[in-house]
């Protein structure tokens, strides 16, 4: 196989193969997954609440065993030999794993006694990770003074003390704002072009995978349902998506039920020619077509024939959001065993 550099025989950053956990012998957070990650990619793993993201990531950090198939890191088992995974990787959880009446500086003095780093050597590192995350300014200062954005970077910073070959980042920008988003992956971009580190990361939010990433898998009900890039992905779609909006509630929710698109209405519509699917998510109604000016009369007239109004039209060409909705977005909600 050649890697995406065109070298023969490189090892993967991350394989699986056949990978699948089970809880309680019947609740299936994995079935089968196959995945690949070439070193120094940024890797980013979507799907819905309860897919099996938060899963597969534990198992990978070796904080999980899986129910079958294998699993490696750089081609180290992480069954097998995880002592010696978890030399190699880092992982930041989505819960805040820093001490808050303590200084950024202390707490990454505490991590890298964790992480074993040799006592000649502390010091640099804490440095370097310092540097790495632009936290120069409030390093000595108490971490119960940091924003949202900076207490992630001293976590993520906390990550980096070993130099991981490979990061993982469980929602690394979880409940932070656009600004604080942008400072922590603009100082992770720069710790990554420097040190060539992989960095695998969970994310709710599309535009962080389609603005960070080099190559996306989007997991549902525990199974890889597609995967590329994010132009790949867009592309994957074609056409144009009309939009079908309602943003009262009428009589017709009632009869139809929460979402106000009647299923055999939705059945009608994806029968129809010149629409390739069709998806509701919530109260908007989703229609993937080639061709909108031509589809978009015969769209009207199916709803309109199974008595299903709405309130707003729209169109649009794909994004990573509508992919999402087109491969997961049946899946919206936890079905437990699995936080992510």
């Amino acid at each position: 196989m050649l890697s995406p550099a065109g070298v023969p025989g490189m090892t993967l950053a991350i394989e699986t193969s056949g990978l699948t956990k089970t809880y309680n012998r019947r609740t299936r957070a994995l079935d089968g997954v196959d995945l690949q990650v070439w070193p120094g990619e940024v890797f980013a793993f979507l799907g819905p609440n309860g897919s099996g993201k938060t899963t597969l990531m534990r198992i990978l950090t070796t904080q999980f065993r899986p129910t079958s198939g294998e699993a490696r890191a750089f081609g180290t088992d992480v069954v097998r030999r995880g002592s010696e995974v978890r030399r190699m990787i880092g992982y930041v959880p989505q819960e805040t794993s820093v001490w808050l009446d303590i200084t950024g500086r202390e707490n990454l003095l505490i991590y890298s006694k964790v992480y074993a780093v040799p006592k000649d050597r502390r010091k640099g590192s804490i440095e370097d990770a310092i540097q790495a995350m632009g936290l120069e300014e409030v390093a000595d200062r108490m971490v119960n003074t940091y924003s949202g954005g900076t207490i992630r970077r001293l976590e993520i910073a906390a990550a980096l003390l070993v130099k991981p070959k490979i990061l993982f980042l469980d929602e690394p920008t979880i409940g932070l704002d656009p600004s604080a988003r942008k400072a922590v992956w603009e100082s992770l971009t720069a710790f990554k072009g420097e040190c060539g580190t992989t960095v695998f990361f969970n994310t709710h939010y599309m535009d962080e995978a389609d603005h960070y990433s080099d190559e996306i898998a989007i997991i549902n009900r525990g199974r890889i349902v597609k995967s590329g890039t994010a132009r790949e992905l867009k592309r994957s779609l074609n056409g144009e998506i009309l939009r079908f909006s309602r943003n009262h509630k009428q009589e017709h929710y009632q009869t139809h039920g929460q979402n106000g698109f009647d299923e055999y209405a939705v059945k009608k519509v994806r029968e129809l020619d010149l629409v390739r699917d069709a998806a509701v998510s919530g109260s908007l109604l989703e229609v993937y077509v080639d061709d909108g000016e031509r589809a978009l009369p015969l769209v009207v007239e199916a709803l309109w024939s199974e008595g299903v109004t709405f309130d707003r039209i729209s169109t649009a060409r794909p994004t990573l959001d509508d992919v999402f909705l087109r491969y997961a977005g049946s899946c919206r909600s936890g079905r437990g065993g699995d936080g992510g």
